[in-house]
């Protein structure tokens, strides 16, 4: 079996820990944080938001004590400036009018050209990258990972408020990044030729300057030969983290077994996956998805299940049981957004709701 190797990204929101708001402080724990930890660590767009990024990992033990350690560092680095970092896809009540940008030309050009789409793109994710062997088999093992999608999306959920209200989705975070160009399932492509005069086309006409502003949920990265996973909502937890990360993992390297077997997984239109997204952002885990073979509504945590089952017979080669039975546990105990939303109904206070977030988001690292 190839290595799949990974690597994965975490963005995290900077907290006052006496107004509970987003900070914008970030650039004393980059400037701190790049002495320790080089180029794992930058800023991003909004100047309350830090992301860390592991080197590559050739497993998911070696990829659960990098992002530990990075988690580790930034919240032991926020606590010295007497802030604190917290892990969810959207703040419950932070204001993005209120929100600076960070003085950087890509942000620059980006908010020049995006306006209040950009400005207002105050979220949190997690992308996670699996190495594949070569960039024709990425784009293969995409078109049939993308069915999956919104299963792997609904686990994530982690952003049930926006500006202060209880938005009444689970992932409100995938409705602010939808203003966006070049979101949401990626189209069905025949060949990495295709995929690639696509991006030519677009650097071509003056639509991007380059590959990476493809912001699908799931892509093949343009200068490396990884599929990047990008629909997720970043996790609370770190153990919920490298479980996705592991059910990532596991996906493609089972289709990957099937595509060198001449077998695959069948493919679906865009359309219809995105049928699947939107149940996942509205509901999570709680509601049902449409099983397209059987052309019906299926509850979204046996699919899950079924999912689980459909890699089971890579995991132990990959040597990643036990992150991959985590999500059992997660749909016992639900998603972030499902215990936001219970701390919210037990305090009717979003504040209370941060700390929550906080308090899940350090568990572990201390």
């Amino acid at each position: 079996m190839p290595e799949f190797t990974l690597g994965i990204e975490e963005e995290f929101q900077i907290i006052d820990p006496k107004t509970r708001d987003l900070s914008m402080r970030q650039h004393n724990i980059v400037d701190r944080g790049k002495t320790i930890l080089a180029d794992n660590v930058k800023a991003e767009m909004h100047q309350s938001v830090v992301e860390v990024a592991t080197n590559i990992c050739a497993n998911i033990a070696e990829a659960r004590k990098e992002v530990t350690h990075l988690r580790k560092v930034i919240a032991g680095l926020a606590l010295e400036e007497n802030l604190c970092i917290a892990a969810a896809g959207t703040h419950p009540f932070a204001m993005w009018q209120e929100q600076l940008i960070t003085n950087h030309p890509r942000y620059e050009e980006i908010v020049n050209e995006l306006q209040d789409a950009a400005r207002s793109n105050l979220i949190f994710g997690l992308h996670v990258h699996i190495g594949i062997e070569t960039r024709e088999e990425a784009v293969q093992i995409m078109n049939s990972a993308r069915y999956f999608l919104p299963h792997i999306f609904a686990l994530s959920t982690n952003s049930p408020f926006w500006e202060g209200r209880n938005t009444g989705y689970h992932s409100f975070r995938t409705k602010v990044f939808d203003k966006f160009p070049r979101t949401g399932i990626p189209e069905l492509f025949r060949s990495i030729a295709e995929y690639d005069n696509y991006i030519d086309l677009l650097v071509k006409t003056n639509c991007i300057d380059n590959g990476k502003k493809i912001w699908w949920d799931m892509r093949v990265h343009p200068f490396f030969s990884t599929v990047e996973f990008r629909v997720c909502d970043v996790p609370l937890r770190v153990d919920e983290t490298i479980a996705l990360a592991a059910v990532m993992q596991a996906l493609i390297a089972k289709l990957h077994k099937l595509m060198k077997a001449n077998l695959d997984f069948r493919t679906y239109s865009r359309a219809l996956i995105n049928e699947n997204k939107w149940r996942a952002a509205r509901y999570g885990i709680n509601g049902k998805m449409i099983d397209f073979g059987k052309q019906q509504e299926v509850e979204t945590r046996a699919l899950i299940i079924e999912l689980l089952a459909f890699v089971d017979d890579v995991v132990d080669g990959l040597g990643s049981r036990k992150e991959i039975d985590y999500i059992y546990e997660m749909l016992a105990k639900g998603t972030g957004a499902d215990r936001q939303l219970a701390e919210y109904k037990k305090t009717n206070d979003l504040k209370k709701v941060v700390d929550y977030m906080i308090s899940e988001s350090n568990a572990g690292l201390f």
